[in-house]
């Protein structure tokens, strides 16, 4: 009789220990799957910020899932939208410069313009000492 009480409590241990293990291996896999998906989020919010654009070259649009497209589209259209706000692009220099003055020449004639804190000659062949900001929207525009 003792003995099948004691071999009826091992059984029960075991099952026991067996639902643990089963229980403690599901919620390493969630762990490790909410890791993955944290990883591809952040992989996505840093494409946010290096294509200006929001459409994805097709080579990694094929590669994300329907939720993730959508994701990105959300996350790169707030971001822009955001940068609309504050009339200013937080994606051009993701590490700020040592000098925030550049040595810049002028390819086109300009002439005066007014800067955020002075009034320059962009004459042709030029070489001046610009803000950073303030040469940006030249540089882009081919005239620096």
């Amino acid at each position: 009789m003792q003995e099948e009480g004691s071999n009826n409590q091992t059984n029960k241990n075991a099952d026991h220990f067996g639902a643990l293990v089963h229980h403690l291996s599901l919620v390493r896999n969630k762990r490790c799957l909410m890791a993955y998906v944290y990883n591809r989020a952040e992989v996505i919010q840093n494409l946010g910020w290096t294509i200006k654009h929001a459409d994805l070259p097709a080579a990694v649009k094929e590669k994300l899932s329907i939720s993730e497209n959508e994701y990105f589209g959300k996350h790169s259209s707030n971001l822009q939208s955001y940068m609309l706000d504050l009339n200013l692009d937080l994606a051009i220099d993701m590490v700020p410069p040592k000098d925030p003055y550049i040595k810049v020449r002028v390819l086109e004639e300009i002439g005066e313009v007014l800067l955020s804190d002075q009034i320059a000659n962009l004459a042709m062949h030029s070489i001046l000492f610009l803000k950073r900001v303030d040469a940006e929207s030249f540089i882009s525009q081919v005239f620096l």
